[in-house]
């Protein structure tokens, strides 16, 4: 045998140098220190007239920005209305108003006219807030922010832990903000969303200045804050996740007595439908086109217990789906819309404006990798498929700029994509 110094045995591979050992290794995670309390403690709820009062007088003589957020019950109530509003501002401290107790808070929204409002998902909370007569005269988005800055993750807590190195609690983001008293664990939660949310701006708007897109920041946000109210969704229940699986009409009619039985009981109840009867139920019943509350229970979806109390009442919608004549059955393609067909159709029924959009994606996904903006920042997917689909005639750099605002695109999405996409759409002819 051989001694293990011997020649035969094969030279140690020399360890690399310590400098190539750390750059082998995975770049180090940032350190994120948490964020457990408000600097200035949790703030008593405000409910009554005189605390109001004495808000709108404190935040009229603050200054600077005021970072603003508010709390909906999505999945406990119906609809989407407000449930909680937080406000911070420096000289004024963080406020945390109850909209149940004080609908009407078009007071304080007086006194911060001009005042820059700064929110995270904007689009999200706006709605809700001017039905309580918050209206914003100016808006800074941080979510959008960092979006046109190319940032990997968006949600406020990824956001302040990039950059800020703080990091934000999110284990009562889902809760049920109806409920009252709100527990102090939860108001903690709701005081810490807005507690750094100036300072989160303020770093952003440096780096927008920096990567040359304040101007295209500052358009977006004046969009988010000038977009009028969503239009009522036609057949919104063809929005019931799982519908592709019921394929004959008269199971989509029996969905859609079922959603309208469902819709109309939780709006009278204040509950959210899924929770009145899961999208699952109507797809089964769809499914299965029962004839009896017998068969209807014996669907798994409707033998729960508190299900089967109100079988009849389900049962009743089952019946008016299935006695709905055969001409006012609905289509199984959905409603007639304005706009193009599904693009998986359109190698079918118009191979050129197929060419188009696919042209016009491939330049886009250009742009968005040399900007690091994300694609559907760049543009609005469906303004792109509607451009695809109907461009103008005769097809010119002009003439797609004048399209594209039309369509409701911001200059600076214009000034980037008029001529490219015009240039691709004369090249596919």
């Amino acid at each position: 045998m051989a001694h293990p110094d011997s020649a035969d045995t094969p030279p140690e591979t020399p360890a690399p140098p310590v400098a190539a050992r750390e750059a082998a290794q995975p770049p180090a995670e940032p350190t994120v220190i948490p964020l457990t309390e408000p600097a200035d403690g949790v703030p008593d709820v405000v409910d009554t007239p005189e605390a109001l009062a004495a808000v709108v007088a404190a935040f009229a003589a603050g200054h600077g920005p005021v970072a603003v957020d508010a709390e909906r019950a999505s999945g406990y109530r119906y609809g989407q209305r407000t449930y909680l509003v937080q406000l911070r501002r420096e000289g004024a401290g963080t406020a945390i108003i109850d909209p149940v107790a004080l609908p009407d808070l078009s007071a304080l929204s007086a006194a911060l006219r001009g005042v820059e409002w700064v929110l995270h998902a904007a689009s999200q909370d706006l709605p809700g807030l001017a039905e309580q007569g918050l209206v914003a005269d100016e808006v800074f988005d941080t979510e959008l922010a960092a979006r046109l800055l190319g940032m990997e993750r968006v949600g406020l807590a990824a956001v302040v832990a990039d950059v800020l190195g703080l990091g934000l609690a999110k284990e009562h983001s889902a809760v049920d903000w109806s409920t009252r008293p709100l527990p102090r664990d939860w108001l903690r939660y709701a005081a810490l969303d807005v507690e750094l949310l100036v300072q989160v701006r303020d770093v952003l708007a440096g780096r927008l200045a920096e990567a040359g897109k304040a101007e295209w920041a500052r358009q977006e946000f004046a969009a988010v804050r000038d977009a009028p109210p969503a239009p009522p969704r036609v057949e919104p229940w063809r929005r019931t996740s799982g519908l592709h699986a019921v394929r004959s009409t008269r199971g989509l009619a029996v969905v859609r007595a079922l959603w309208e039985a469902r819709d109309a009981d939780a709006r009278a109840r204040d509950i959210s439908p899924g929770r009145v009867l899961p999208d699952a139920a109507l797809v089964a019943a769809g499914l299965a086109l029962p004839r009896s509350v017998a068969e209807l229970t014996e669907l798994k979806a409707f033998s729960g217990r508190a299900t089967k109390r109100r079988a009849a009442f389900w049962f009743a919608a089952v019946q008016r789906g299935l006695e709905v004549p055969d001409a006012a059955l609905p289509s199984p393609r959905g409603p007639r819309t304005d706009g193009p067909p599904p693009p998986r159709a359109w190698a079918d029924r118009d191979p050129a404006a197929a060419a188009r959009l696919a042209a016009a994606r491939e330049i886009l996904h250009g742009l968005s990798e040399g900007l690091r903006v994300p694609v559907e920042n760049l543009l609005q997917p469906d303004l792109l498929r509607r451009l695809c689909w109907s461009p103008p005639d005769p097809v010119t750099t002009e003439s797609v700029a004048a399209a594209l605002t039309a369509g409701g695109a911001r200059p600076w999405q214009v000034d980037l994509a008029a001529a490219p996409l015009a240039q691709a759409f004369v090249t596919v002819h």
